[in-house]
């Protein structure tokens, strides 16, 4: 008999503010395999006990900038075999979960503490393609008919 396998997330977030809210969730991911991605190499440091990939940083100001996030996002979603895909959020991460639809899994993009009166832009499109969006805010998930768990910060 083979051991059974642990599920797989793929946990990911770009830089700065939204990688520290995907780090302050790392209490609920436990029992699971995470892997972590994000637009900065440097950041496998902190995640030493996971799997790690880094994919290129791209704005919605230039829609070429995420072919490479795609193909690297399909490498990613095929090898790793995820469970689900949990992003606080940045345009890179959005290839993750249009990928991940497609393919069956599910996502759930939280979108920033940052965006108290409005989803961010990635925010908007996530609405559309993710399993759930989220606000950390009451009145802002209210106002765009999506759900509030609490704040991640």
């Amino acid at each position: 008999m083979t051991p059974s396998r642990r599920a797989v997330i793929l946990a990911g977030a770009s830089g700065g503010g939204h990688w520290i809210e995907l780090l302050r969730l790392r209490p609920a991911f436990a029992g699971f395999d995470v892997v972590y991605i994000s637009t900065f190499e440097n950041y496998a440091s902190v995640v030493p006990e996971s799997r790690f990939h880094a994919v290129p940083d791209a704005s919605r100001f230039s829609v070429a900038a995420f072919l490479p996030i795609v193909a690297r996002a399909f490498r990613i979603i095929r090898d790793e075999k995820p469970s689900a895909i949990i992003t606080t959020g940045s345009a890179p991460m959005l290839p993750f979960v249009l990928l991940g639809r497609l393919l069956g899994v599910k996502s759930l993009w939280i979108d920033s503490i940052s965006s108290t009166e409005h989803l961010s832009m990635s925010g908007h499109i996530a609405k559309y393609i993710a399993t759930k969006v989220i606000a950390q805010w009451p009145a802002l998930a209210a106002e765009q008919g999506i759900d509030y768990w609490g704040k991640v910060i």
